[in-house]
């Protein structure tokens, strides 16, 4: 039996005037029933790319996948027609989107859009569907969500729209649900009951999940995976207990060295990944992050490191993740091992 979702060498790019911008430049993962994904990295990085890819959301033109394919089911999603790919969006795959203000419509009221996807996939009546609506405003933690559900999303704060677009997202009960940085505007009390929702209707329904986000704590709390993207590359991949105590990559000492940290002297500095992202139209050669890795040598700059596995399942594209002197010896400034 294939797997629930397959993102098989996936290249999206852009064309523009410019140049062509190499958003997402061969990244491949597996998904499986009740399994989540935590999907990382700076900004710019191709994580969100890689997720509106999976959706067919990204307008051909100016992107347009290269290589590459996106397998649902075993079937291929890019060989399927628009009925099919709005069939899929929203009922079998759904997604929170990072911007509720630009993704939620000003002119409808909250019920009716909670609501729509409800109609169109699931044949509810009318009624039926905004009763729907209003219990899935209650369960993200909308109080008098019966009146709520009336109010327009210019009458919700920043937080209540985020919760508005989750509960689109769940309205159908998905197979997928991909989740791009799904709390970033909730405080800390929301923002966990919103992850454990999710993990509750993960359990209920067996759905997977794919986070996106800059929160390592979310990942780590919630991923069985990770797969860590720099460049529009996956530089990592492995459990989540792998990336985060046994990391391979360079890139990943430095997202974990950039996190605050209680269990080191309080002498201990934070250690910033020095430099900025690269240009996604202009790659540096070789290794994407040699002009910002302390660790580089000749080589980075002229051979561009694959995706390798290092052990069982966990993998890593550098040229020396497979010398254990050194990962043991290529450390933080404080450390980068919790």
């Amino acid at each position: 039996m294939p797997p629930l979702l397959e993102v098989d060498d996936l290249h999206m790019h852009f064309f523009t005037r410019d140049g062509v911008v190499k958003a997402v430049d061969g990244v491949s993962f597996t998904l499986e029933p009740g399994e989540t994904l935590g999907v990382v990295g700076e900004s710019g990085s191709g994580k969100s790319v890689t997720a509106l890819s999976i959706m067919r959301l990204i307008p051909e033109p100016p992107g347009k996948v290269v290589s590459g394919d996106i397998r649902f089911r075993g079937e291929s999603v890019l060989t399927m027609t628009e009925k099919e790919q709005r069939k899929l969006r929203g009922n079998r795959i759904a997604m929170i989107f990072q911007d509720p203000m630009t993704s939620l419509n000003p002119v409808h009221r909250i019920g009716k859009q909670i609501a729509e996807p409800l109609r169109l996939h699931k044949n509810m009546s009318r009624k039926e569907s905004l009763d729907a609506a209003t219990e899935l405003l209650d369960q993200v933690g909308i109080p008098q969500a019966a009146d709520r559900a009336r109010n327009y999303p210019h009458e919700f704060s920043g937080g209540m729209r985020q919760r508005a677009m989750i509960a689109i997202a769940l309205a159908c009960g998905p197979d997928i649900l991909i989740a791009d940085e799904p709390t970033t505007a909730l405080d800390v009390t929301i923002q966990a009951q919103i992850l454990e929702l999710m993990q509750e209707i993960q359990a209920r329904t067996d759905s997977a999940i794919i986070m996106i986000t800059h929160d390592l704590g979310v990942v780590a709390d919630m991923a069985d995976h990770v797969l860590v993207m720099y460049g529009g590359k996956a530089v990592e991949f492995g459990t989540a207990d792998d990336v985060f105590y046994r990391p391979l990559h360079p890139y990943t000492w430095g997202l974990l060295d950039s996190l605050p940290r209680h269990d080191v002297d309080d002498k201990g500095k934070l250690c910033p990944i020095k430099g900025q992202p690269p240009s996604l139209i202009n790659l540096p050669t070789g290794c994407a992050f040699r002009p910002r890795c302390g660790h580089a040598q000749s080589v980075c700059a002229v051979e561009t490191p694959g995706l390798v596995e290092i052990t069982p399942g966990h993998m890593a594209a550098c040229h020396f993740s497979d010398d254990e002197n050194f990962v043991e010896q290529s450390g933080s400034c404080v450390t980068r091992r919790p």
